[in-house]
């Protein structure tokens, strides 16, 4: 197995050389506007696996996969020409769920930020149940006073 700084180099370097390749263009009008995000390699370095968004509707990513599919061949060519490892590894190339991720998330912060705004609507109008301040305090020296006062009161009332 080759050393992880090793893979992560290499995966980086077939990131450049299939981008670099891509940008020159292929000759496949199916090629939409693909932008490569990501490759890892195996520990053996014998398979990568290229990550890569397109730019467009779903018929166009899916026109995009068919084309790389039939580029991969000569995709994996170029990277063999470019690279200084022994064997060239197999490529797969795989849609990344970046966007679509993205838009998860941005509807969720969407709802959670209505969320608390209808919470702050109901919290602006909201009265308290109890008492205003429900916590204990301590006693002070005037209110021990007035104990006294008030127990006295009661002992000449009730005799």
């Amino acid at each position: 197995m080759a050393d992880p700084a090793r893979a992560r180099k290499l995966a980086d370097r077939i990131k450049e050389i299939v981008a670099k390749r891509l940008d020159r263009g292929l000759r496949d009008p199916r090629l939409g506007f693909v932008t490569i995000t990501d490759v890892q390699v195996t520990g053996d370095l014998q398979h990568a696996t290229v990550f890569y968004t397109v730019y467009g509707s779903e018929q166009e990513r899916e026109d995009s996969a068919a084309a790389l599919k039939a580029a991969t061949g000569m995709l994996r060519s170029e990277v063999g020409k470019n690279i200084t490892a022994r064997l060239t590894p197999t490529l797969e190339f795989q849609l990344d769920a970046i966007p679509e991720n993205a838009a998860h998330i941005e509807d969720l912060l969407r709802e959670a930020r209505e969320r608390d705004t209808e919470v702050a609507g109901l919290a602006a109008g909201a009265s308290y149940a109890g008492d205003e301040d429900p916590y204990v305090k301590p006693r002070t020296d005037e209110d021990d006073e007035d104990e006294e006062d008030e127990a006295e009161a009661e002992d000449e009332a009730g005799r």
